[in-house]
């Protein structure tokens, strides 16, 4: 158990995301984003599988079968995609991807940008929050604005880098800076 160094992992994760969140106007969600992995069902599992170069769920996972941890975050925190899947209005009990308000689909990429920042070190380019949403992106289920949103400031970090990026997120929240 090595709850010092996922304790250094979270909060150096926070931290990016709080820098990134200011950058484009969300302050509040800079703030408070991700307080529930200081939860002891969240932080108690982290510290058990601590790695450092990927998440704690994926090994609470593979042990398991599934993440407590991961369940009982992804409930709290709505800038994940999980957060925002329901049944589909339709009424034929499919699963479908709900709109995100921009301002969750922005802190995602945020998120995504300082994981990516954090699990890889010094490997680390502007391509890689691209790279990893790449690699999952056709089994997300996600409304297909949200997906042209994310995927649309995704890019925009890969082809112009970070400050081309963040401009782009402040227009979509209709921020000027």
């Amino acid at each position: 158990m090595d709850w010092l160094g996922h304790l250094r992992t979270v909060n150096h994760h926070r931290r990016l995301v709080r820098r990134a969140c200011f950058r484009v106007g969300l302050y509040w969600q800079g703030l408070t984003h991700d307080l529930s992995k200081y939860s002891p069902v969240e932080f108690l599992v982290g510290a058990r599988y601590f790695q450092g170069d990927h998440s704690p769920n994926e090994a609470e996972r593979l042990e398991k079968g599934y993440s407590a941890a991961w369940l009982h975050h992804k409930g709290r925190n709505k800038h994940h995609l999980e957060y925002w899947i329901d049944y589909s209005p339709a009424g034929d009990h499919a699963l479908c991807g709900c709109r995100m308000p921009e301002r969750y689909v922005v802190e995602s990429f945020c998120d995504r940008v300082a994981a990516s920042k954090v699990y890889l070190g010094e490997r680390y380019t502007d391509a890689s929050a691209w790279e990893y949403y790449r690699h999952s992106q056709d089994h997300y289920l996600l409304h297909p604005e949200t997906r042209a949103l994310l995927e649309a400031l995704l890019i925009t970090l890969r082809d112009q880098g970070e400050e081309a990026a963040y401009r782009h997120a402040r227009e979509a929240l209709g921020k000027k800076r």
